[in-house]
């Protein structure tokens, strides 16, 4: 179904275009037609300040522009009345009547409510979380994940095929330093001589991965020359730590659809292809013994190293293989990669080889997940990886749960920092935003259990009876999910939909209160059963667009 919202911004393009054609307006080009909702409900459900716009074009009194306007607007049944307001703003109230018949088409579409057709099939791979797999997960990184799944989620609902996908950083001095660790964890388990390199993990989680190994695979690495040793070993400790990551996202309800491993870029040649390309069109230069790319002829304020001088690639080299591998050999659209604070630099270099390998820079999103602050009510409570000194992204799902984890990590927009407080996580009250919505979603099931035990069957209920300001402002509220799911497509920002689940659920206890839904009055029961259903129905689509569950009962 096309959105309201669109709809009426064709009826106002038209109505202005008629007014031009009847000599009452001069014949300017029409600026975009943009409808925004009302800050005061009172001054109708949309506004669009084209009159204002077209004042700058014109030279003339925006309300009487106004006034023109709304004189061309054709008649629609969605809308009541339109009113022309200063300082030169067209608004619109919707029809009750028509707000009434929305509940049967939320009722009609069920859990498909909300889809949209904007991305019309197109592909878009988001690559998220990615996290070197040299240690557990911690708290930060669960912020990341639940951005990229959720925002698949909307895309997904928004008409886009959208891919998910985890690249698994497993070559580079990291890894390496990582295999020389647990080399050393190992021999020292088996008590032989053993030096922890400098570079290495100290984590206890080090010691526990050598056991296990120790416990399942015994003396099999001691006798083996050490470079042997490293690399066999080193595979057997990078497979443990992909499945711990992998277990770990998936308690938190985040799943991907692609594992890719950096390593493939090597074996498979995309690395090789993509140098000799760069080279190829004059963004490849060599000096002071080092092989960089010309970053300077396309913008930027310096060049950057992509192969060092002792002949190994720079993780910016690898990155540029990476995306020429998702661009030019996986074909997507558009590439969105979540990274957290420290990649901020990144960015901008990366547009520019993009554009360098010929591929519209536009098409590649970067969103920065900001660092998360974990509180107990006013306490720190400190994380850090290296020193083991660890509070893992586990521990918090076990402490907290995973609605839990998914709503408080996406409740602020990627770009501001977040404290995360345990306390309040756990409340089981209204001060806790998921224990509201979720016990708004249970009180609604509990609604309809009540009218299933008194045998009601309110299939037939006439729902043009809901006239009432309480059930109207719900039906507005429950109206707003499809262009919500656009505004976050075309914005890539799902904190939205914290703040859409908490108002439904608010306007939901308001209209409760006021309205009692089982009555006397079997016709007017008919026809709020049939309100508090649809609101069931958005009230779970917005929850599981967040990876949330909606539980019938609390």
């Amino acid at each position: 179904m096309s959105m309201l919202k669109h709809k009426l911004a064709e009826l106002l393009a038209q109505a202005a275009t008629r007014a031009q054609q009847s000599g009452k307006l001069p014949a300017v080009t029409l600026p975009e037609v943009i409808m925004e909702h009302p800050q005061n409900p009172e001054h109708g459900d949309y506004a669009s300040s084209l009159p204002l716009k077209l004042a700058r074009a014109i030279g003339s009194n925006p309300l009487s522009i106004a006034s023109d306007i709304v004189a061309s607007i054709a008649p629609t049944s969605e809308v009541e009345r339109v009113v022309v307001a200063p300082p030169g703003f067209i608004n619109f109230t919707l029809s009750a009547g028509w707000l009434a018949g929305q509940v049967s088409s939320i009722l009609e579409a069920g859990a498909s409510y909300g889809n949209i057709e904007i991305g019309q099939g197109r592909r878009v791979q988001i690559e998220f979380v990615s996290v070197n797999p040299t240690g557990p997960l911690h708290v930060g990184h669960g912020r990341g994940a639940i951005l990229g799944s959720t925002l698949a989620n909307a895309l997904t609902a928004a008409g886009y095929r959208v891919e998910k996908e985890y690249y698994i950083n497993d070559a580079g001095s990291q890894m390496d330093a990582f295999y020389r660790s647990l080399y050393a964890r190992y021999r020292q388990c088996r008590n032989k001589e053993a030096e922890m390199p400098e570079d290495g993990y100290f984590g206890q989680y080090m010691i526990d991965l050598a056991r296990e190994i120790v416990d399942q695979q015994g003396d099999e690495f001691l006798n083996l020359p050490e470079k042997e040793a490293l690399e066999k070993l080193g595979q057997v400790g990078l497979d443990r730590m992909v499945g711990e990551i992998r277990a770990d996202l998936e308690r938190l309800g985040v799943t991907f659809d692609v594992w890719f491993s950096e390593r493939s870029l090597y074996k498979n040649g995309q690395y090789d292809e993509v140098i000799s390309l760069l080279k190829q069109r004059g963004h490849i230069s060599e000096k002071e013994g080092a092989t960089w790319f010309v970053s300077t002829a396309l913008g930027e304020d310096k060049d950057n190293v992509v192969i060092r001088s002792d002949g190994s690639p720079t993780y910016f080299a690898t990155d540029i293989a990476y995306h020429y591998d998702k661009f030019l050999k996986r074909k997507f659209d558009t590439v969105i990669n979540i990274w957290g604070a420290d990649h901020m630099g990144h960015v901008s270099r990366m547009k520019a080889v993009i554009g360098a390998l010929g591929i519209d820079p536009e098409q590649f999103k970067v969103i920065i997940s900001q660092m998360v602050t974990l509180r107990r009510g006013g306490e720190i409570v400190r994380v850090s990886k290296r020193s083991g000194d660890i509070v893992t992204l586990r521990e918090l799902v076990d402490e907290v749960g995973t609605d839990v984890c998914r709503f408080f990590f996406l409740c602020r927009s990627a770009d501001s920092q977040m404290d995360f407080d345990l306390e309040l996580a756990k409340k089981q009250s209204a001060d806790n935003p998921v224990y509201y919505v979720q016990y708004a979603h249970a009180r609604i099931a509990s609604i309809l259990r009540l009218a299933q035990e008194k045998g009601i069957d309110y299939r037939d209920g006439d729902v043009s009876l809901l006239t009432a300001e309480p059930e109207l402002a719900l039906i507005r509220k429950m109206l707003l999910l499809p262009e919500l799911v656009e505004t976050i497509a075309t914005t890539l920002e799902p904190h939205h939909l914290t703040y859409y689940a908490q108002d439904l659920a608010t306007v939901f206890h308001s209209f409760y209160k006021q309205c009692r839904v089982v009555s006397a009055d079997e016709a007017l029961t008919w026809a709020r059963l049939k309100l508090v259903e649809a609101a069931k129905t958005v009230l779970s689509r917005a929850l599981h667009l967040m990876g949330m569950t909606a539980p019938e009962r609390m």
